[in-house]
């Protein structure tokens, strides 16, 4: 599998498509992100794998969102996520509660090909007078009573993360972020933004084989360098975390949002056309 350009990437995700990203303790790709932001999407419908973070509130903020699902959206120590709450108390984006147990099971029954999969520990939460689409029921299996919760499948239409390595085969090294896996399985369409392309095949390396994703399920490969920061990379490098909070400060407002978007999503572009 060859490389594509990050702007190539991002011109192949349609306006409305429902996207799954992985939180900032994982392998969130805040490169494709901001290639998406200066694209101009519109219309995205976010899930977070369970949560959302950095990328999501910055998707949010250039107006590309109309939809998340997800069980929380923060920036972590640097406090809540300023533009997504701004849009919350707007009205300009709809929120769909989960919770993390909720949004895994979902995805893992797309995964595994069922209709629907059966979870514990949310009857009772006033998160079921919101979500019609779930269903309680009687444990069929017992006469006491027993009830279950019924969950349905989701497939999203595309499965973003960004990963340390990618093989000429297309395959992606994800280490210990198997969550990655079960979104890249479970979408129809997997886009992975990597630092990095090495030669031979990941999965004829004993070490390297349990933590990679088979190109099979892998539409496309982007090379993007430090292209999860300001969140962590496993061993790659860590958090910026004086950059989180400088996002965040100027984040409040639209206008020092836009400030913050002219300098980090759109200055390196035109510095490269200078």
């Amino acid at each position: 599998m060859n490389p594509i350009s990050l702007e190539a990437m991002a011109a192949s995700v349609p306006d409305g498509a429902l996207i799954a990203m992985p939180p900032d303790n994982s392998l969130p790709s805040v490169a494709l992100a901001k290639a998406l932001v200066r694209r101009g999407a519109r219309g995205l419908r976010l899930l977070g794998v369970p949560v959302s973070g950095f990328a999501t509130d910055v998707l949010i903020g250039a107006g590309c969102v109309v939809e998340v699902q997800t069980s929380a959206v923060s920036l972590g120590e640097a406090g809540f996520a300023p533009r997504f709450s701004a849009a919350l108390k707007a009205g300009t984006i709809t929120v769909r509660d989960a919770t993390c147990p909720a949004i895994h099971t979902m995805l893992q029954a797309a995964e595994k090909g069922v209709p629907f999969m059966p979870l514990r520990g949310v009857i009772g939460s006033d998160i079921l007078a919101h979500r019609p689409d779930w269903r309680v029921m009687q444990n069929p299996f017992t006469d006491e009573a027993d009830q279950v919760l019924l969950l349905p499948a989701l497939s999203p239409d595309i499965a973003v993360f960004h990963a340390v390595m990618a093989d000429a085969e297309g395959n992606v090294w994800v280490g210990r972020r198997r969550e990655c896996a079960t979104i890249a399985h479970a979408a129809q369409r997997a886009l992975v933004t990597v630092e990095r392309v090495v030669e031979g095949n990941l999965l004829e390396d004993e070490r390297l084989a349990p933590g990679t994703i088979s190109g099979t399920y892998i539409e496309a490969v982007a090379i993007a360098e430090r292209g999860a920061q300001p969140v962590a990379l496993l061993d790659e490098y860590g958090v910026d975390a004086a950059y989180v909070a400088n996002y965040a400060r100027m984040a409040k407002t639209e206008a020092g949002f836009a400030e913050w978007c002219a300098e980090h999503v759109f200055g390196a572009l035109r510095a490269a056309a200078e």
